[in-house]
């Protein structure tokens, strides 16, 4: 991570947050450095980066900043669907050199079979990144004559198509108390006819692009990633402890040289325990990487992903109390940081350990 995308990319963060979205200048060097299309299909453009680079990139990037760094996490998670849609499609939206993809994973909509398309109704929560998007992806239940269709496997049928941005209606909704500037906010779709070639599938099976990353579990990809940002957060945070702990020895006269010994122990053991975890967690996607069929190391992601999510947690937390009011201030740096960290924090994905 160089320097200068770090210096840009930290001194708009507080702007951002007053914005409620990516600050123009964090955007031009987003763009610049094709951060949103870092999973998208190189024939289309995108950078189609191997996922263990990948995932250190987003780490590099929550560590500059949280808000920044899901965004960009999301949304070129969304461009990895890329190697699933139809090719023409496809090209329709990288011919945009700024082409942004957000959406939801929620089943929150129906689309209706008509003729040789679809009618989509719906509205769907926290699309992060939905401010700077060209297109959008939905989930949808698929319908006839209001009756839901089912598949091969009994179940009801579930795709995701993708829209474009012109026509889907934004909604204000995120009011949480951290990640207010990825712009997490609400969308909706009423009476919109699509043509079947708006829809997709994500299934290994289904690539319309044979190549690895598109062939790799969505499931260890959407696990691996997010759980990168929640360590570059932690990792964030702990480098702001060092001037929050010298602040407080030398401003709190309760404060003594054991205080001061016993705060630095703390720092000391949180960075080196959540430092095993991430050499871990990065071994793990690395050996995945390099089988991608083998059930006993994808499984391993999944582990290592939850597990580095909940030490991420868990150590901030530890460290938090000895930060001073500082940490409680939502004008500071730190208090931004746990903020976002918390709330990133609450993704169902990484809560419980499997």
């Amino acid at each position: 991570m160089q320097a200068d995308w770090v210096e840009t990319i930290r001194k708009y963060a507080a702007d951002a947050e007053k914005l409620g979205k990516l600050h123009p200048a964090q955007l031009e060097l987003v763009y610049q450095q094709k951060w949103f299309n870092l999973l998208s299909p190189a024939v289309y453009g995108g950078l189609q980066a191997p996922l263990p680079q990948a995932v250190l990139m987003e780490e590099a990037l929550a560590w500059a900043d949280g808000s920044l760094g899901w965004v960009v996490t999301l949304c070129c998670g969304a461009g990895w669907f890329g190697g699933f849609l139809q090719p023409d499609i496809a090209r329709q939206v990288y011919a945009d050199a700024r082409a942004c993809i957000a959406g939801s994973g929620a089943a929150t909509g129906t689309a209706e079979i008509s003729g040789e398309g679809y009618i989509i109704n719906g509205s769907w929560k926290y699309a992060s990144g939905v401010h700077h998007a060209t297109h959008i992806t939905v989930n949808c239940v698929i319908t006839h004559n209001g009756e839901p269709v089912f598949g091969d496997d009994g179940a009801q049928l579930i795709l995701p198509f993708i829209l474009d941005r012109a026509d889907v209606n934004l909604l204000p909704g995120w009011k949480y108390m951290g990640m207010i500037a990825t712009g997490s906010d609400a969308y909706e779709v009423k009476e919109l006819l699509v043509d079947k070639s708006r829809c997709f599938k994500i299934d290994a099976h289904a690539t319309v692009i044979n190549e690895q990353l598109y062939t790799y579990p969505f499931l260890q990809l959407a696990e691996a990633t997010l759980a990168a940002n929640l360590s570059g957060m932690a990792v964030h945070f702990m480098d702001l402890c060092v001037p929050a702990f010298a602040h407080k020895a030398t401003n709190i006269r309760r404060v003594n040289a054991a205080n001061v010994a016993v705060m630095d122990k703390a720092l000391a053991d949180a960075v080196e325990e959540l430092n095993g975890i991430r050499k871990q967690f990065f071994r793990a996607v690395e050996a995945s990487w390099l089988k991608p069929t083998d059930a006993a190391l994808l499984k391993q992601v999944s582990f290592t992903s939850r597990l580095l999510a909940k030490t991420a947690r868990e150590s901030v937390d530890a460290l938090y109390p000895y930060c001073g009011l500082l940490a409680a201030s939502p004008d500071t740096e730190i208090n931004r940081v746990w903020r976002d960290l918390h709330t990133a924090g609450q993704h169902a994905l990484l809560t419980f350990m499997e």
